[in-house]
Order: structure tokens, then C-alpha cells, then sequence
């Protein structure tokens, strides 16, 4: 991998992570496009790596609401009262949002790395995410907000971010879409799922971490990962604000719409 593939992979990542539009999908899908043959394992570690970055993005957006939860979280436990305070108990809350995803990708690793290596796995599963987001739109009443949210929402949600570790599966479109379909609105609904980056995302950082310190080219490759990292981290953060506010006036037929389109453009181009 170059600098410049990182640079425009970081790009793309942060644009997209947030976005529900599958920034893995487009992590994939890129290198077709672009004729670029980066080996699989370099690609995964990457990927998880810029993931992190995002994550960089997250916190330092919500860095208000993730302190509050945080010291609420300490105070229930010092008091022994952990889910009497709103702020503590979505604090639990998004720790067990993250345990479907977080098991299901401990024991099922090999099989993501694999598909991170099949632009028509990737196409596919953009199609996927496109009828998730049509779904959540027909069939979501958006009604409630997220002070009202219990573990059984949680655990719905959570089990849709399992579907996210496919590449071209949309994190954010697919755990929106959950918890659309569990009647919260779409901003609850993406700001919870932002907040779940949080823990998820340092897991997957953890792993992403052993991955690179084990590989061979570590010392030659740590400049072209800074350069993706930062990149992704900057981008991450103006996506975030530009689309919280689009969810407050608009739908997300528009991003269904497009990762159609864009899954079975490619579908047609591979079969040709």
C-alpha cells in the first residue's frame, strides 16, 4: 500500500463510516476500481485501523455526553445504584449493544478476513444494507426518543450490528435501521449508534493492534497507516456533523437509493 492509496482509503473511510453507506463496502470495492492489488491481510488491518480513527472522530464529538456517561456510570457503581440514572444506564446500555458483534467476530474472525478480499461479497451485501434502510423507513414509526430505551431495544440493536462485520454492510445504516424498527427516530437512532462506535470500535482497535504488531512489514508500512489514520479521523468528524444535521430534516432514502445503485452496478460489471 502507498501513500497515497492510504491517503484516498482514509478519505473514503471517513466519508463513509458514518455515512450509511458501508465504509467497509467502499473499502473493498476501491482497490477494484482503481486496479490496486493490496494483499488481503494488509487490507483488513488497515481497515480495522482507519475504523479506529473514526472512532478518534466520535469521541472528540461527543465527548460531553461520553463524560457524562462515564461519571454517571461511576457514580451508580460507587452507590450500587447502576441503572437508576439515565446517563449510567445507557452507559450499560451500550456496553451490551456491543457483545453480539463483539463475540460473533471473536470466534468468526477468519471467515470477515475472507470476505474483505471479494468485491462481490461487497456488492452483495450493499444491497443488503439498501433494504435495511427501506425497511426501517417503511416500517419504523419513529416515536420515540432515546431516554426510553430498554435492554431489549438494546440487544435488537446490537444483534444488527452483527450484520456489520460483513463488508459492504453499513455499521451505522444497519444499527440505525434497528433501532428505527424499534420505533425510536432517526436522530436517537444515530446518535445511539455513534455512541456504540465508542466501544466497539476500541475492540476491534485491540485486535486490529495484535494484527500489526505480528506483521513483517510493520516498520515500513507505520507511515502509510498514520497518514490513513489522520486522514480518516478528519474526514470522520465533518461527516458526523453534516449528517446528524441531514437527519433532522430528510429521510435515508437517498443513501438506500444509493447503495443499490451502487451494489448492482457492480454486480453487472464483475459478471462481465
Amino acid at each position: 500500500m502507498t501513500l497515497l492509496q492510504s491517503i484516498i482509503l482514509g478519505i473514503i473511510q471517513g466519508a463513509s463510516e458514518f455515512l450509511p453507506i458501508s465504509s467497509s463496502g467502499h473499502l473493498v470495492l476501491a482497490p477494484f476500481v482503481f486496479g490496486w492489488d493490496i494483499p488481503p491481510r494488509e487490507a483488513f488491518v488497515f481497515d480495522v485501523l482507519v475504523q479506529v480513527a473514526t472512532l478518534t472522530a466520535v469521541i472528540i464529538y461527543y465527548w460531553k455526553d461520553l463524560l457524562q456517561i462515564l461519571r454517571s456510570m461511576i457514580k451508580g457503581i460507587v452507590n450500587r445504584k447502576p441503572l437508576t440514572d439515565l446517563h449510567s444506564r445507557l452507559g450499560w446500555y451500550l456496553v451490551l449493544a456491543t457483545i453480539p458483534a463483539g463475540l460473533t467476530a471473536l470466534f468468526f474472525k477468519h471467515i470477515f478476513e475472507k470476505a474483505f478480499s471479494s468485491p462481490k461479497s461487497a456488492a452483495i451485501f450493499l444491497i443488503f444494507t439498501s433494504i435495511f434502510l427501506l425497511t426501517a423507513e417503511i416500517f419504523g414509526s419513529r416515536n420515540r426518543s432515546l431516554e426510553t430505551i430498554s435492554w431489549i431495544d438494546t440487544l435488537w440493536i446490537g444483534f444488527f450490528q452483527v450484520f456489520a462485520l460483513f463488508p459492504g454492510i453499513s455499521r451505522s445504516g444497519s444499527t440505525i435501521s434497528g433501532s428505527m424498527l424499534r420505533g425510536f427516530n432517526r436522530e436517537s437512532s444515530a446518535r445511539f449508534s455513534f455512541l456504540m462506535a465508542v466501544p466497539v470500535m476500541s475492540a476491534a482497535g485491540v485486535l486490529a493492534i495484535s494484527d500489526l504488531l505480528s506483521s513483517p512489514d510493520l516498520l515500513s508500512n507505520l507511515p502509510v497507516y498514520i497518514a490513513g489514520f489522520i486522514t480518516a479521523a478528519l474526514v470522520g468528524y465533518l461527516a458526523i456533523r453534516w449528517f446528524i444535521s441531514y437527519l433532522s430534516k430528510k429521510s435515508l432514502y437517498l443513501f438506500a437509493g444509493y447503495c443499490g445503485a451502487l451494489g448492482l452496478t457492480f454486480l453487472i460489471l464483475l459478471s462481465l
